[in-house]
């Protein structure tokens, strides 16, 4: 069978280490076995009353064949009332057991699917949080939204509908060889041209539906990439070249869409052919063993209908089977982050003291290329340090890495002692605290909001974050109070009350060293200036490191560290560094005149 090649290009290719990878087929298949270990019951239960099904659907041909070989035989009393009523029973007994079969494999389903989900859920919660960040949006947003879709109907339809399918083949191919053992060698004659066509297709396909999954995973990158830079991409005028890109990884996935589609054009006369192989060689066949005496007319005909029967189940098998494909290819993508290792880290473990130390780090996103080059820091308890520089320098990585979120590729990072890159992340999370421009509202009442950051906080204790942060007022003036429903569905809150709110929750979580980034970047210059005299005064006695380019907040830390090229070029209090005529003098005097 020759047509046309795959697209020239392969997005699944191209693996990188900022990617979440794709699971390895042991990995696939023991996930597999493990959802079927956790729901044999309701399979076995699935196989019991889809067999029962299948047996009432054979009572209709070995009745007519029946009738038919009495015929034959010149009987005259054929009992048509009893052939009837066992008919009619038989049909009735299907009904019910179908409708079984579709209840029962759609709870089977739909369970696996909430199971798979969860899964999901709970395994990237607990990945390092560096691994998720550098994944990047659209290839985390693909999975958790394309992926979960296209397997929410292999998980309830596909699976059942193909356990479904193996029995049926199998009783119907059974039954063909109890009533005329010569009818079901005929039927495998067609045997060899569905196992070449289907061989052909699923050579192929898994590949094609891969890279078409991650063509997808591609677009989806860029164009969330645009939005999200949508002021930088204007302000550098990359308008262009963004679009030329999207318009490039749009053509890369439809290219596999197309071949996709015209595998499944090969494949479905292939299957049409197969029919028509199976039901003419068992009527040519049955009628010459007929003509010889070596088979009777009823058994005929009762193996002709169930050769019939098969073009159903075969094509159901097919069907699924071919989802399946695709549904494997988005599980794949599901179960690779079983794959990670969750970076357990030794409990054993633990600072012995608050001392923050940063010793000739080395770190950057891509192998070869560094983005911090041998930084040196010492912050020393209770300490407020400032991170200035211009954009780009590294003020957010070392800040990130400051709060273990990354591990240096070079030198150590330690706290009270302890490497944070060797400490268990809960750990790490108890006494180090990130909050960055990125705030979340989760759909819930504000109290919800604000007990993730600590379950047992009584309500005086959330009011009490809420105007630490300046948020109380109009917490207050809501209608419900801290059972005003928020997020998706609910109240929608602003930017600014957003990251109140995660400031709040920085507030009960009470970390004895934080890391803001650009915390109070969404509000405005007047009100951030009061939110953070509000929050210097909660936070007093704890080590904070702040990231700005509002130079204020260096203004009023203890320690200012200037960091240019990946490197701290300068490190003193205000007073000192403005008299010192440096780096930090003249951004000082752009931003002050």
């Amino acid at each position: 069978m020759i047509g046309v090649a795959p697209p020239a290009y392969d997005p699944a290719a191209p693996t990188t280490a900022n990617t979440l990878p794709v699971g390895a087929p042991a990995t696939v298949r023991a996930y597999v076995a493990e959802l079927f270990r956790r729901h044999r019951r309701a399979f076995v239960l699935l196989i019991t009353v889809n067999t029962i099904a299948v047996v009432a659907s054979m009572a209709g041909p070995y009745l007519l064949g029946a009738l038919v070989e009495r015929v034959s035989d010149g009987a005259r009393e054929l009992h048509l009332e009893l052939t009837a009523t066992v008919f009619v029973v038989a049909l009735v007994v299907q009904a019910v057991f179908v409708r079984e079969v579709r209840l029962r494999g759609a709870m089977l389903g739909e369970r696996m699917l909430a199971d798979l989900r969860e899964d999901f859920l709970v395994r990237s919660v607990g990945l390092p949080p560096g691994v998720l960040e550098r994944a990047g949006t659209g290839d985390l947003l693909s999975r958790i939204t394309t992926d979960i879709d296209r397997l929410a109907n292999a998980m309830r339809e596909a699976v059942p509908q193909l356990a479904i399918g193996v029995v049926w083949v199998v009783l119907l191919i059974g039954g063909l060889a109890v009533t005329a053992p010569p009818l079901a060698l005929a039927v495998l004659l067609a045997l060899p041209l569905l196992v070449v066509g289907c061989r052909w297709y699923f050579k192929r396909a898994p590949s094609a539906y891969r890279s078409e999954s991650a063509g997808y995973a591609a677009v989806a990158a860029v164009l969330a990439e645009t939005v999200d830079a949508g002021r930088t991409v204007e302000a550098h005028r990359l308008g262009t070249r963004r679009i030329d890109l999207s318009n490039q990884r749009i053509r890369e996935w439809t290219a596999w869409e197309r071949y996709t589609m015209w595998l499944r054009s090969v494949l479905f006369p292939v299957l049409n052919l197969t029919h028509t192989t199976v039901l003419g060689s068992v009527l040519i066949i049955g009628g010459v063993f007929v003509l010889h005496g070596w088979l009777g007319l009823g058994q005929l005909t009762t193996g002709a209908l169930i050769a019939q029967m098969l073009v159903d189940p075969i094509n159901l098998i097919l069907r699924w089977y071919d989802e399946l494909q695709i549904a494997e290819v988005s599980l794949a993508r599901l179960v690779g982050v079983r794959d990670i290792e969750p970076d357990a880290g030794d409990p054993a473990v633990a600072p012995e003291g608050r001392h923050v130390h940063a010793d000739q780090v080395r770190f950057g996103y891509r192998e070869g290329v560094d983005v911090l080059r041998e930084v040196s820091l010492e912050v020393a308890p209770g300490t407020r340090l400032a991170l200035v520089g211009p954009s780009g320098a590294g003020k957010s990585t070392l800040g990130r890495l400051l709060a273990g979120i990354y591990a240096p590729r070079d030198g150590r990072i330690t706290l009270g002692g302890a490497e944070l890159s060797r400490m268990p992340a809960e750990d790490v999370r108890s006494h180090v605290a990130l909050v960055n421009q990125e705030h979340h509202v989760f759909v819930g009442s504000l109290r919800d909001n604000l007990r993730l950051a600590r379950t047992d906080a009584r309500d005086a204790e959330l009011w009490a974050a809420l105007g630490a942060v300046d948020a109380d007022a109009w917490a207050r003036a809501l209608d419900e109070g801290l059972d005003t429903e928020v997020g998706s569905g609910g109240l929608a809150l602003t930017p600014a009350q957003a990251q109140q709110i995660a400031l709040a929750r920085l507030v009960l979580a009470d970390p004895h060293t934080l890391v803001l980034d650009e915390a109070t970047s969404l509000l405005d210059p007047r009100a951030a200036r009061h939110l953070e005299r509000s929050l210097a005064r909660v936070l007093d006695g704890r080590t904070v490191v702040a990231i700005a380019h509002r130079l204020h907040t260096a203004h009023d830390a203890d320690v200012i560290a200037v960091v240019e090229n990946g490197r701290i070029s300068e490190l003193g209090s205000h007073d000192h560094l403005v008299q010192a005529d440096g780096a930090y003098a003249a951004l000082w005097r752009s931003w002050h005149g």
